[in-house]
């Protein structure tokens, strides 16, 4: 299991989280505030676990198929995601949004459903990052990821928490405020925001679905999430100091995302 996203795991190793970091945000003392703030304090971001855990997962013989892939399957790490993409065997990118086509890493894409995609081969890797909370029929989800992973492979769910205050707040906010809001605390573009559902956004409810499926969970974390101030020096330094406190006291941060492994048996 992932000890979580205070502490490095054998299976998301240390030196994997440093490593990735390096590539995204350079020379600390050359970059800006935000990275050398969270250095300071010895805290890593969900994506910087989600990409240190597929980077462990991927290798020379890994077919890859990311679900939902977007303009790029590590958003905010371009020099990560194109080591990867050259690393791995293959690279399929599943997505009906038109932004699959600005995508660089891919070897392969699908502009469609996941219950539509019939591709002649499995895959050792599968990825759903932000993903989830989009999806309005979690069983039929589930069981077209069971088609499409081989025997001894993985599906990797990176998502948010429902039960997390911002989850809270966006399922009872009407959808035209939903970009206003994400625009102020993360950037991002208009084409970036969808529906969600927040259907399979608890760990009983992706374990329960993907054991009924022929999986069993491998590893699982709640990654504490300080980035609804990233935007601000003072107000992330604050939450940051919570995060240290609460952590200090064995208590999860209540902002987090949830970081599940599934292996198909």
């Amino acid at each position: 299991m992932i000890a979580g996203s205070d502490v490095a795991a054998p299976d998301v190793a240390a030196s994997d989280l440093a490593a990735l970091a390096a590539l995204k945000y350079g020379d600390l003392a050359q970059g800006g505030w935000a990275p050398r703030l969270r250095h300071r304090f010895g805290y890593y971001t969900p994506d910087d676990w989600y990409e240190a855990c597929v980077w462990g997962l991927a290798g020379p013989e890994t077919d890859w198929l990311d679900v939902g892939c977007g303009r790029a399957p590590f958003p905010s790490n371009d020099a990560a995601a194109r080591l990867l993409a050259e690393r791995c065997r293959s690279l399929t990118g599943l997505d009906p949004s038109d932004n699959i086509d600005d995508n660089p890493f891919l070897h392969h894409r699908a502009k469609c459903m996941l219950e539509e995609f019939r591709p002649a081969r499995q895959f050792d890797l599968v990825t759903l990052r932000m993903v989830a909370e989009h999806v309005t029929d979690p069983a039929a989800s589930v069981a077209a990821l069971a088609q499409l992973t081989r025997p001894g492979g993985h599906v990797v769910i990176y998502t948010v928490n429902k039960w997390s205050p911002v989850s809270l707040v966006s399922a009872v906010t009407p959808m035209p405020v939903h970009h206003a809001v994400k625009s102020v605390l993360w950037g991002g573009e208009e084409r970036d925001t969808f529906p969600t559902s927040y259907k399979m956004n608890t760990r009983k409810t992706l374990r329960r679905l993907f054991e009924g499926a022929g999986f069993l969970e491998a590893r699982f974390a709640y990654l504490s999430d300080t980035r609804v101030s990233g935007r601000w020096r003072a107000a992330n330094t604050v939450e940051l100091v919570a995060w240290r406190v609460l952590r200090g006291v064995g208590v999860t941060y209540p902002e987090n995302c949830l970081l599940g492994v599934y292996k198909k048996v």
